[in-house]
């Protein structure tokens, strides 16, 4: 990990559908860090992405990217930013093939009315071929499972040729084992690509063992730091209100709360 500062919130609060999201919020996420933002339903997870998109800016405060204010973004700027919001339920009827859907990627760097050059091409099958997906270019997206789905997603965002990778609840509505290839292609493209991952997430247990640090958010930033150090019994019970039960095993740290083994 380098030590120079890629995303920075200062003090940052932020309104989202009229109602306060984010509190007083600092923040610095190093170049090729991956961080995981956990919380509570509501507690301002998806606002703090849409705020490092550029989408929402902070009514005090700041948030800077790439040494530049949200709100100031440009389009090459823009571009460095690989988004992958919450999954939604795909028309098996909808007539756009994988390699369509992952060529969108490039349309932030092309234009929406340029033609895509044999570079654009050659990017959008190199990002198919980072996510194992390379031999369904040609098939329906809609006929895929939703962790093929959730990759070709991944690989649409990859074709930007991003810096950064944000990413809202990837693993939901996909079943436990394709949520960890799904978590484990997150890690390898991390390390790979010398990504800068902020990955949204409730499956605590699932992510603690690959990110560098957890942020805990409840509108305010309730805690940073490894796994390890965030993951405390006492400050989740005050996040979650709930008997939270935190234990550890061959060196990881785990979280249980009533019957379920995430929070």
């Amino acid at each position: 990990m380098k030590d120079n500062v890629i995303i920075k919130f200062s003090n940052a609060t932020i309104a989202y559908q009229q109602r306060m999201a984010l509190e007083d919020i600092s923040l610095e996420i190093y170049q090729g860090e991956f961080v995981g933002i956990i919380g509570p339903n509501g507690s301002g997870k998806t606002t703090l992405l849409k705020s490092v998109l550029g989408l929402v800016r902070p009514g005090r405060g700041s948030v800077q990217i790439f040494d530049c204010a949200c709100h100031k973004l440009r389009c090459h700027h823009k571009a460095k930013i690989g988004y992958i919001p919450q999954k939604e339920q795909i028309d098996p009827n909808f007539p756009v093939t994988v390699m369509e859907t992952v060529m969108m990627g490039r349309y932030s760097s092309i234009g929406l009315l340029k033609r895509p050059a044999r570079k654009d091409r050659e990017l959008a099958f190199n990002a198919l071929r980072e996510v194992e997906m390379e031999g369904y270019m040609n098939a329906p997206l809609g006929h895929l499972s939703g962790g093929q789905q959730q990759r070709i997603m991944i690989a649409r965002a990859l074709a930007q040729q991003p810096e950064v990778l944000l990413m809202d609840e990837p693993t939901t509505g996909i079943d436990t084992p394709t949520q960890h290839s799904v978590i484990k292609l997150i890690s390898d493209l991390h390390k790979n690509l010398n990504l800068t991952v902020l990955l949204v997430t409730h499956d605590i247990n699932m992510i603690s063992p690959y990110v560098d640090r957890l942020a805990l958010l409840k509108s305010k930033l309730y805690a940073i730091g490894t796994p390890a150090d965030v993951l405390r019994e006492k400050t989740l019970c005050e996040i979650y209100g709930k008997q939270v039960i935190v234990t550890s095993k061959d060196g990881g740290t785990y979280v249980i709360v009533g019957d379920y083994h995430y929070v």
